[in-house]
């Protein structure tokens, strides 16, 4: 672990002084260096993700497909904003628009007396194990995103940004991140917020991040392949997922055209097990949304148009 972490860190620090530094000089950003190196980190997680997604689950969809790929251009969308999300472009843009706001608000809670709970401290000694507090902190965490993820589905106003991703009826590795931005803004700020009053040191945070994102990456991906039936139960598989994106199915409460669906789990099908929203059956359905299936709501064919429909949806004029 801590050879791994050095090695990341050297190559932040090439990265930074090669690249990102002379370019912040260049646009007049010295006064936010320490941000910029921070943007670096989470630039180079991008790059590795996307190189494991082409060598690795590249492949892999190639060798056991779910449907053959007809809409190549859908796909180049989702690619689009899996470069947008992945190397750090909204992360840069969130840190711009609400970092002082976030900054203020932690201020002043401080000032207020308000100290950072440190979740690993419970546990005598974790603090000295790395591994497992990253562990502790990562099925924290997310516990927490399968709660989020039943409000996308629960709530009329969250759903009609959340459909989007839904509407992807070409599922491959690189749909994970065909997100309306607002939802993501929302999504993302829900996260930053719980983890940083739990204690999840800025490191941690990341390799979290890059650790759940590239599992979700995979999860999406257009291949027929399930972990068996305890395996099912340990981690969040293509096929478990992908039920969640079947027409009627994933987002449906009992085939109703209502709210609800199942499998949830982002990474663990724990929470969906302890909370009686898994479905374990073996079957790849269609995906996408009832009412773009049977009724042809458009949901947007390029980036802008696609948020900008989720935009008309949400106010209910779409």
């Amino acid at each position: 672990m801590d050879s791994f972490t050095d090695l990341f860190s050297s190559a932040q620090q090439w990265l930074f002084e090669a690249l990102v530094q002379p370019l912040m000089f260049e646009l007049g950003l010295a006064s936010v260096l320490e941000d910029g190196f921070d943007a670096t980190g989470w630039l180079l997680v991008g790059l590795l993700q996307i190189a494991v997604l082409v060598a690795v689950v590249g492949p892999l969809q190639r060798w056991r497909p779910v449907e053959p790929i007809v809409d190549r251009a859908t796909i180049r969308t989702d690619m689009l904003y899996t470069v947008i999300h992945r190397l750090g472009l909204f992360r840069l843009a969130l840190f711009f628009s609400t970092a002082p706001l976030f900054d203020e608000l932690l201020g002043r809670l401080r000032v207020a007396g308000w100290e950072t709970f440190h979740l690993d401290a419970l546990w005598p000694g974790v603090t000295d194990l790395p591994l497992v507090s990253f562990v502790l902190y990562l099925v924290f965490l997310d516990f927490f995103n399968y709660w989020v993820h039943r409000g996308q589905h629960r709530f009329e106003w969250w759903w009609r940004l959340h459909a989007l991703h839904h509407s992807q009826r070409q599922m491959t590795m690189w749909s994970d991140n065909r997100n309306h931005l607002l939802d993501d803004l929302l999504r993302d700020t829900l996260m930053v917020v719980v983890a940083q009053m739990v204690g999840v040191a800025p490191g941690q945070f990341v390799a979290i991040s890059a650790f759940t994102q590239l599992s979700e990456s995979f999860q999406h991906a257009n291949l027929r392949l399930w972990f068996g039936r305890i395996g099912e139960r340990l981690w969040v598989s293509p096929r478990f997922h992908r039920l969640h994106h079947s027409v009627g199915i994933g987002h449906e409460s009992q085939g109703k055209n209502t709210l609800g669906g199942a499998n949830f789990g982002v990474l663990l099908p724990w929470w969906d097990m302890l909370f009686g929203t898994a479905n374990f059956e073996y079957r790849f359905d269609p995906t996408g949304v009832r009412d773009q299936v049977e009724q042809g709501r458009d949901y947007g064919r390029g980036f802008w148009s696609q948020q900008w429909q989720g935009l008309k949806r949400l106010v209910g004029q779409a």
